[in-house]
């Protein structure tokens, strides 16, 4: 599997770029900014994109949306809580002192199980509210992975203190969604470096 991070925009969001080996068939997780990084990446690897995909609705996560809709024509997906924040990016950004274009609308929204093909390759998604309402983690069971937006980091879990945010919530999306993985499972979070589920369950100071 083709399977590379970029790190992107001002709040440096790890944008993942995943594809298929065979068909070249492939997706784009979190374009949270500088779209043309993005789409350079996707034609290197001369993958043909079939949906855009965002873990969660903050601005950092889906600023660089309009621009990757617009170079790959793919249906845009996110789960239907967060859609909300999708015309609030250039409100929000403001307030960070930083300049980002509203997401055009979803196109379909991630359910808790639902498996995502693109070619060979899939992945479930597993909703894991307490970030924010509609934050979902994408398990790629075949390749031991899993991308957890900003619902787990490297021992941390993501902020609740922003709006629609639950600290218990938060931590029963981990334990009942992501710890009964196996220990092996790399998690790759939306900032910072990855972890393992093995290692979270172990160290994580909260927890």
């Amino acid at each position: 599997m083709v399977f590379e991070t970029v790190v992107v925009g001002p709040l440096s969001v790890n944008c993942f770029i995943l594809g298929c080996e065979g068909t070249r068939a492939g997706v784009v997780i979190d374009p949270g900014g500088d779209a043309e990084q993005i789409i350079q990446v996707v034609r290197r690897h001369g993958l043909t994109i079939h949906y855009i995909i965002n873990t969660h609705g903050h601005f950092d996560h889906i600023g660089g949306n309009r621009q990757v809709v617009a170079a790959f024509g793919a249906p845009l997906l996110i789960h239907q809580a967060d859609v909300p924040m999708l015309d609030r990016v250039a409100d929000v950004g403001r307030m960070y002192g930083i300049q980002g274009e509203n997401s055009p609308a979803a196109d379909g929204f991630l359910v808790d199980g639902m498996e995502i093909e693109f070619g060979a390759c899939h992945m479930k998604v597993l909703h894991t509210p307490g970030h924010t309402p509609g934050g979902c983690c994408l398990y790629l069971a075949e390749e031991g992975r899993i991308i957890t937006g900003d619902t787990l980091f490297a021992d941390s879990i993501g902020r609740t203190d922003l709006p629609g945010g639950s600290h218990d919530q938060l931590l029963e999306s981990i334990r009942s969604k992501l710890f009964v993985l196996p220990d092996d499972v790399i998690a790759y979070p939306g900032h910072g470096i990855e972890t393992s589920i093995g290692h979270e369950k172990r160290h994580n100071p909260y927890f």
